[in-house]
């Protein structure tokens, strides 16, 4: 692993996912977790979201609608927060998740707007106090 790719990928980590989620993946990482956040900061944000084929906020409502898929509501609060850093609506996020009914099935749909409500209401909430 390059220093640079490293860096670069925690950089566009920050962007997109906040100050403070970055923060708490550091600060919780062990002897056991330390390569999986190294293989994650170089290849998942140091390469992949890094390419210029998608926007970033195309990136975030794709990887949305394959957390839904996958009924990983953590990682799905994490990056609906991300969407919404790269500029998607609230809307936009919930078009997705209808949309994953379909394909994903009700059980998974479900998951994942549970996940998605806490996140979009303390998003509106923090809009409002503004």
């Amino acid at each position: 692993m390059s220093r640079d790719d490293y860096e670069n990928g925690l950089r566009v980590r920050t962007e997109v996912m906040g100050d403070k989620f970055v923060q708490a993946a550091i600060d919780n990482t062990t002897e056991t977790t330390q390569e999986l956040q190294d293989w994650i900061n170089e290849h998942a944000w140091g390469s992949t979201w890094q390419r210029q084929g998608l926007p970033r906020s195309t990136r975030s409502l794709v990887t949305i609608a394959m957390l839904a898929a996958l009924k990983a509501p953590t990682e799905l609060k994490g990056h609906i927060r991300g969407a919404l850093n790269n500029g998607c609506t609230p809307d936009e996020i919930k078009e997705v998740l209808l949309h994953s009914i379909v394909y994903c099935g009700a059980p998974a749909a479900q998951e994942a707007f549970r996940a998605a409500k806490e996140v979009l209401e303390e998003y509106q909430h923090n809009s409002e106090s503004r």
